[in-house]
């Protein structure tokens, strides 16, 4: 559960679970997503909540977990094809879309494993698949003694975000298409020395991007951004046209919300490890 600002507006933001088994309906007819299978889901949803839309000032999020979550209930531990025709991660996301009866809202995703799923967005639906390398690197731009211009290396993790064909019948194949791709690039980053593949000199996660932006974009025209993570905790995307990096930061504090009622658990004192980031763009 969070809240992020955008502009001057705030956009809150929850997340809930769901356990469910599904067997989509591929052009391929020997897909592994022909069989039945399941997953431990997760949706989300974003909100531009107006003013006393939740029952107390602060409660928003826990409005909007609510909402989601007596939505989510309906699909857990059931086989969703008796709910959802073809529930692939994109009908999913559209049903949640459906189903919400929130104000001002604005997305929901959907993450059918750690590593994939979907975004609808501003009636723009994008899969993204996540994808790992092991390298060693150093910068040769930053200021005497920071710790990055010496020799280290990274488990990066790598994010293909791609537009979704709405009128193909499995997303399955969409995340095949950039598993291809990426399988291309993958031997030239794993286990090497970043500084010495011509274009990644100063191999900064920015600029890795927009490196295999340029190795990718060309087979694979539905590309929409390329995410680079080079910890946890920082990361730069690229789209194409304009670059966006972050650096996340964790608070640890108590709090109350000064205008819950007795009896809601917000009331109480209590505590949260918070995640604070903060974007570049440029």
């Amino acid at each position: 559960m969070n809240a992020v600002t955008r502009g001057l507006g705030i956009q809150h933001a929850a997340s809930c679970r769901f356990e469910a088994a599904r067997q989509i309906t591929s052009s391929q007819i020997d897909h592994r997503s022909n069989r039945m299978h399941g997953h431990g889901f997760i949706v989300s949803a974003h909100a531009c909540l107006p003013d006393g839309w939740s029952a107390y000032r602060g409660g928003e999020v826990s409005s909007l977990r609510s909402s989601l979550e007596r939505c989510s209930n309906i699909l857990d531990y059931c086989f969703l094809n008796e709910i959802v025709e073809n529930p692939t991660d994109a009908n999913l996301a559209k049903w949640f879309l459906d189903q919400l009866h929130v104000p001002g809202l604005s997305r929901i995703s959907v993450q059918s494993t750690p590593d994939q799923g979907v975004i609808v967005e501003n009636a723009c639906t994008q899969v993204w698949r996540r994808y790992r390398f092991q390298a060693a690197h150093k910068l040769p731009n930053v200021p005497e003694g920071h710790k990055c211009g010496r020799l280290h290396g990274h488990g990066f993790q790598v994010i293909l975000h791609a537009v979704a064909d709405v009128s193909s019948s499995s997303v399955a194949v969409e995340y095949d298409s950039l598993d291809a791709s990426w399988e291309q690039v993958f031997p030239l980053l794993n286990y090497r020395y970043l500084n010495d593949l011509p274009g990644l000199e100063n191999p900064t996660s920015e600029l890795i991007s927009s490196w295999l932006w340029g190795r990718l974009k060309p087979d694979l025209p539905c590309l929409s951004a390329v995410t680079v993570y080079e910890t946890e905790s920082c990361g730069a995307t690229f789209d194409g046209a304009n670059y966006r990096i972050w650096k996340d930061f964790n608070v640890d504090s108590a709090v109350r919300h000064g205008d819950a009622v007795p009896g809601v658990l917000e009331y109480n004192l209590h505590g949260y490890t918070y995640k604070l980031r903060l974007r570049l763009c440029g």
